[in-house]
């Protein structure tokens, strides 16, 4: 397949190296691959287009070249041939060797996705769209310098993107977050030099914490919230309307839709 750079982003062909699983719900993946060497990304929640292929498939079909036209010609070949698209968000990059790590909730019953994770094994070929310029419009964590709190929402898709911008922040920046989980053997310590308080909501709750909640006062407060869509803008919506936050310092990223898969999601948008 074609791999030519086409920035800001491109078609990583990898493999996978190994798997981890965090706990009962959720599974990291480390994927390898030459093409590594041409991915960058500063973001700490950087987006990705993982595609994988149907079982009995040894690697996913996708176009043959990323340009304008490779949505609708991914969308053009065949059911049961075309791979399977889900959106992820990067764990980790390493160098010396090239390795990104991307963790995946492991849903009941599985959909495609959750499947392949459960049973992914080393030298398992994906196709990944990601970033060739480390600054890119898939980074969406970008709190204004004055800030002097930031507040984090988020559920299982959102936890590898908070445990990253909780890895990322200085000593002294005050954080709030929130954290919904499906299982409670999914709580992780998570690793942060900021002055950070971590609340963890196992199943469903965890919008309500937050709106009951006594956030510390704040003159220039930042809030990124992401997980399933209703979520976030009931939760935008309480910020802005009954919190009064600047609508500006809010960011928002409907990571999935209840009752919608990726492609339809895509459609829909």
């Amino acid at each position: 397949m074609t791999t030519a750079v086409v920035a800001p982003f491109r078609f990583f062909s990898l493999h996978v190296v190994r798997t981890r699983r965090l706990g009962p719900s959720l599974v990291r993946v480390t994927f390898a691959g030459q093409d590594l060497e041409h991915f960058f990304s500063d973001g700490h929640d950087q987006s990705l287009s993982l595609f994988l292929p149907h079982p009995g498939q040894s690697e996913p079909r996708v176009p043959h070249e990323l340009g304008d036209g490779w949505w609708q010609a991914w969308r053009e070949l065949p059911d049961g041939v075309r791979a399977v698209m889900r959106s992820y968000t990067l764990r980790a990059l390493r160098r010396d060797p090239d390795e990104i790590d991307v963790d995946f909730v492991l849903h009941t019953p599985a959909g495609p996705a959750s499947a392949w994770a459960a049973g992914a094994g080393a030298g398992d070929r994906v196709v990944l769209l990601g970033p060739a310029l480390a600054d890119n419009r898939a980074i969406r964590f970008r709190p204004p310098g004055d800030t002097d709190l930031i507040v984090l929402w988020g559920d299982g898709s959102a936890l590898p993107a908070i445990a990253s911008i909780l890895e990322s922040l200085p000593a002294g920046q005050r954080v709030r977050v929130w954290l919904e989980v499906h299982d409670a053997g999914d709580v992780q310590e998570l690793t942060t030099a900021a002055d950070a308080e971590v609340t963890w909501v196992v199943g469903a709750g965890s919008v309500d914490a937050l709106r009951e909640a006594r956030l510390p006062a704040a003159e220039r407060p930042y809030v990124w919230i992401a997980g399933e869509s209703g979520c976030v803008k009931a939760l935008r919506r309480h910020f802005v309307r009954e919190r009064g936050f600047d609508r500006r310092r809010i960011t928002f990223v409907g990571y999935w839709r209840q009752g919608m898969n990726e492609e339809q999601l895509r459609a829909a948008e």
